[in-house]
């Protein structure tokens, strides 16, 4: 398991459990690689019977075990750099994606024990047991969520480390529970209101969180 195999497993169980279409085409765009190396990458994963190509790609048991390690090991450092060295959750994922690699079986089960075995990382994303029991599964993203609603945010992306930052400085974490307002018309934002406080979210931002409805 290279660092570049266990890169292009994660990414194809990420792009998979938002529900887009695992193509090389999606790969290449993700990865920031070019078209002929994703398929060269993909070929040596299928021969390895860690990928199954079809009119998209999807993981084997043995591939799905695989990707589920390196998330683990992504969401545990997350956390620690967070939790242990109180570095900002818009900064953790470029420093988690390096780290992730080189991580031993003996370090990552002692940083879990010291998290006191941690079930999400600091953006709400759900981090894989040891044993490798796992769900994946989103909420309900803010976008849609009705006008007068009260919602509370599970999870924040972590694509964008610009957007995080600008939604850590607003209020708008997992466990916090906003009041969703009106939606301005065109593409206009959508107002919320977070404790206490009236705040304007683009498209872009409602898109990134996700979570419940509650009363």
């Amino acid at each position: 398991m290279t660092p570049a195999v266990e890169d292009y497993l994660k990414t194809i169980f990420l792009l998979s459990t938002r529900g887009e279409a695992v193509t090389t085409g999606a790969l290449a765009k993700e990865l920031q690689v070019s078209s002929p190396s994703v398929s060269a990458m993909v070929k040596r994963l299928a021969d390895g019977e860690l990928v199954r190509r079809g009119r998209t790609l999807t993981l084997t048991a043995a591939g799905e075990r695989a990707a589920l390690r390196v998330v683990r090991r992504h969401r545990l450092l997350e956390t620690f750099l967070v939790k242990a060295l109180e570095m900002p959750w818009d900064e953790v994922h470029e420093e988690a994606e390096q780290l992730e690699h080189a991580l031993s079986d003996r370090l990552e089960a002692r940083i879990d024990a010291a998290l006191g075995h941690p079930t999400h990382d600091p953006h709400g994303d759900p981090i894989p047991g040891a044993a490798g029991r796992h769900d994946e599964s989103w909420g309900q993203p803010l976008a849609v969520a009705p006008q007068g609603c009260r919602f509370e945010i599970e999870r924040v992306s972590d694509r964008r480390s610009d957007a995080l930052r600008y939604l850590g400085e607003r209020g708008l974490r997992p466990g916090v529970v906003v009041e969703v307002e009106e939606q301005d018309p065109y593409g206009g934002p959508r107002w919320v209101r977070v404790s206490g406080e009236r705040v304007a979210l683009a498209p872009l931002l409602t898109g990134l969180i996700h979570g419940r409805v509650v009363r």
